[in-house]
């Protein structure tokens, strides 16, 4: 057997991966020192945890955020392997870094301080926002903000499971726990932040929806090309996607050939389009979108189950009909 292509890394595309991963950091932290922070509002996922610490002991949010998922990665490694976790460790210490540095620059000019107390709504509606577009930029870039997005890829190397309704549920613990944690003069005072914290939970979740939306998309490929070993090897290696091979015959031609076909999410498709063009300038490259796909490695068919008539009470039917 020939020895199959193995695809180079593409150093611009990986070069401007990080520097949109690192745009999305830094309009993060922009958007917690400048926005929320000063509200004292609360946030989900290990942010979350962080911020419910600041407001208690007046530890800084990043300190926590460090220390929790340098030990979530300590697992990720080990599971999941250093190269799977790069950019994971990239973004921990990149947005430590950037918590740290706005954290200084806002801590005097910022929305409470320009905008006054009155506006905590519209503060926390932008930068809600704000830091949903920043994550949507990390995600859209094969990059993670760490913390729970570990323990779904943990989760899902064992199991297929659609992890966001847990980590909904997850996110919605942590915003109600401030309720009972956080410090605060009256029932009414607590209430609000939990409020503005849903508030941010239902911006956050909209506007990383919106952003990645082509991340829950499905597209499937039909690959013409002579190279097609090559193709499928990389596609069900490397991608994880499952490949058929579909016999042809071109009517110019008449020569025989393989076509692959492929179901994949929408933000595969560039590297898809990216090792064809290594393996075979040549190939034709179909792509187009699917409302859905069901099974093994995509979502689970949803359906009460009705117990199947056997193949007697079939035929009665058709009797009687």
């Amino acid at each position: 057997m020939p020895k199959l292509f193995i695809p180079k890394t593409n150093f611009t595309s990986e070069l401007k991966n990080y520097i949109m991963i690192t745009i999305g950091l830094a309009l993060y932290a922009i958007a917690w020192n400048f926005f929320m922070s000063p509200f004292k509002f609360l946030v989900g996922g290990v942010s979350g945890i962080g911020a419910i610490v600041q407001y208690t002991s007046g530890l800084p949010m990043q300190y926590t955020y460090f220390f929790i998922n340098i030990f979530l990665i300590l697992i990720a490694i080990k599971i999941l392997g250093l190269k799977f976790c790069l950019k994971t460790i990239y973004a921990i210490f990149t947005l430590t870094a950037f918590l740290s540095l706005f954290q200084e620059i806002f801590s005097e000019q910022n929305a409470l301080t320009i905008l006054g107390p009155e506006k905590q709504l519209e503060a926390c509606l932008v930068g809600s926002i704000f830091i949903g577009i920043g994550i949507a930029m990390c995600f859209l870039n094969n990059g993670s903000t760490g913390g729970v997005d570990i323990i779904a890829a943990i989760v899902n190397k064992y199991k297929d499971v659609s992890f966001g309704r847990a980590m909904l549920y997850v996110d919605a613990c942590i915003i109600t726990s401030g309720f009972f944690i956080i410090p605060t003069a009256d029932i009414s005072e607590s209430l609000t932040k939990v409020f503005y914290g849903y508030i941010n939970l239902v911006i956050v979740n909209v506007s990383l929806d919106y952003m990645v939306n082509s991340n829950r998309q499905l597209v499937q490929f039909f690959i013409f090309s002579n190279k097609y070993e090559d193709i499928a090897y990389y596609i069900t290696r490397s991608m994880r996607r499952g490949v058929t091979l579909l016999d042809s015959v071109g009517f110019y031609s008449k020569q025989p050939g393989k076509v692959i076909t492929t179901l994949t999410r929408a933000n595969q498709a560039h590297e898809l389009f990216n090792i064809v063009q290594q393996i075979d300038p040549n190939a034709i490259v179909s792509q187009t979108k699917v409302v859905d796909v069901y099974g093994k490695g995509f979502n689970k068919i949803k359906t009460k189950s009705k117990k199947l008539k056997s193949t007697e009470e079939l035929e009665t039917n058709h009797v009687k009909l």
